[in-house]
């Protein structure tokens, strides 16, 4: 895996994938930022959101379950003091579908946190992750 940083200008910077993907970062207005792109630890957090919707979708749907939708929201707390890493990650799943069970939900979602999520267990090296979910069943 690959990644290319380009500088714009003031604090705006330019990330391209080795997939040839490309995102704009900016930072705040206080440090000379326009506010005109993603922050970088933003970035982090989308990308681990990104990772486990990705693994709970798949094992859902491996498992013969219709997944209709999924929405996952983050909430982060961060150190005061540098390096303001993550501290504390709430992960808050809702998932509309057919016969989805708390049980199969719990197991998806389980398997993502200790198994094939890599940004989550990278992350949960330096803070804890709570994980909630809410099931909405289309039937």
């Amino acid at each position: 895996m690959k990644a290319k940083i380009r500088w714009v200008e003031q604090a705006m910077f330019v990330g391209e994938s080795g997939s040839g993907h490309a995102i704009v970062m900016d930072g705040p207005p206080e440090f000379g930022g326009q506010d005109l792109g993603i922050r970088p630890m933003e970035m982090l957090l989308l990308g681990m959101g990104g990772c486990t919707a990705f693994d709970v979708v798949l094992i859902l749907n491996r498992g013969k379950h219709v997944v209709e939708k999924c929405t996952i929201e983050l909430e982060a707390e961060r150190s005061d003091t540098p390096p303001k890493v993550f501290t504390h990650i709430t992960i808050n799943y809702v998932i509309e579908g057919k016969n989805l069970t708390e049980k199969t939900v719990q197991r998806a979602i389980d398997l993502s946190a200790e198994k094939y999520c890599s940004a989550s267990i990278m992350l949960g090296q330096v803070a804890t992750i709570a994980h909630e979910f809410k099931i909405i069943n289309t039937d």
